[in-house]
């Protein structure tokens, strides 16, 4: 009978601590559009109970995450599915032809939310990278953890009427749904930090990789971004938000003690989530395409007097 009660003590303690250095991911859809998130496991790591689903507008989903885990989430966009076999998304498509990605990952570009779990000294490694590319705005904020920055990360804003036209990615009615980098762009060694540029000394940020910096100071903007893009916890869960509001970043702000050294937006930027930023003021309605081109041309200018 003690023998019976010790394996019930045991199991009991397995379970609890098993949840406890557990995580759950709250995946929500702000967009104003269905997205079909994305789950890619690490080499080495065991996958998730989905690799792919749906998402509605205003939806939510939670994702229960194992101890250790690291990987990536995204968002693919403008998916369709002519019968089994035949899914596809023209941003972040992950090749399966169907809705679970099964241990494939985003076809660039595509904004990913990258993770590695109870890591070095026990904490939470997180960012959001546009090494790869954008195709939508992705907020991550930790809740419930310490120790590391507890920080939100993300890209706010909304790159596509801004993009270089030389990384512009358009759909057959001609708007901009996807801003693709400048390695996958052009795949010369200097934009892609491989060959003889594949160290931090050699490969340095471009006009291009300035582009997605300006931006999103956060955020990933080329491979050796770490020092300003790199953020830590431990024992958090997370939320991760595509096309977060202006309120939500606010709101999570004022919720975090300790802030990153940088802003999760440039002010002096037009878009976040399509409306105007502006010290808290009411909201503006989304630019125009002629002032769109007027701003991208702008930028693109400035960005060609810092190169």
């Amino acid at each position: 009978m003690a023998l019976v009660n010790f394996h019930i003590v045991l199991l009991f303690s397995f379970s609890f601590l098993n949840g406890a250095l557990s995580a759950t991911f709250t995946i929500n859809n702000n967009c104003d559009y269905t997205v079909w998130p994305g789950i890619l496991s690490s080499a080495g790591t065991d996958p998730l109970s989905t690799t792919g689903f749906a998402l509605a507008s205003g939806e939510s989903k939670p994702v229960a995450v194992p101890a250790s885990w690291s990987g990536r989430v995204w968002a693919r966009t403008l998916c369709s599915s002519s019968g089994p076999g035949n899914f596809s998304c023209s941003t972040g498509d992950c090749g399966t032809s169907a809705l679970e990605c099964s241990g494939s990952g985003a076809a660039p570009p595509a904004t990913l939310a990258e993770f590695t779990l109870n890591g070095s000294g026990g904490l939470d490694f997180y960012d959001v990278s546009l090494v790869d590319g954008y195709n939508l705005p992705v907020l991550v904020v930790p809740r419930g953890g310490s120790g590391g920055n507890c920080t939100a990360t993300g890209c706010l804003m909304d790159l596509n009427p801004l993009c270089p036209s030389d990384l512009r990615v358009a759909a057959s009615s001609g708007r901009g749904v996807a801003c693709r980098s400048a390695c996958e762009a052009f795949g010369t060694p200097e934009y892609c930090c491989s060959g003889e540029f594949g160290n931090p000394d050699t490969c340095q940020p471009s006009s291009y990789s300035h582009f997605f910096k300006n931006a999103c100071p956060r955020a990933y903007s080329y491979a050796y971004d770490d020092s300003t893009s790199t953020f830590t916890c431990a024992a958090a869960d997370y939320v991760i938000t595509f096309c977060p509001t202006t309120t939500s970043q606010k709101s999570d702000q004022a919720r975090n003690n300790t802030a990153a050294a940088l802003p999760l937006v440039n002010d002096t930027m037009v878009f976040l989530g399509g409306d105007e930023v502006d010290d808290g003021s009411a909201a503006a309605p989304s630019l125009t395409s002629s002032a769109a081109l007027s701003a991208s041309l702008l930028l693109i200018c400035l960005l060609l007097l810092r190169a």
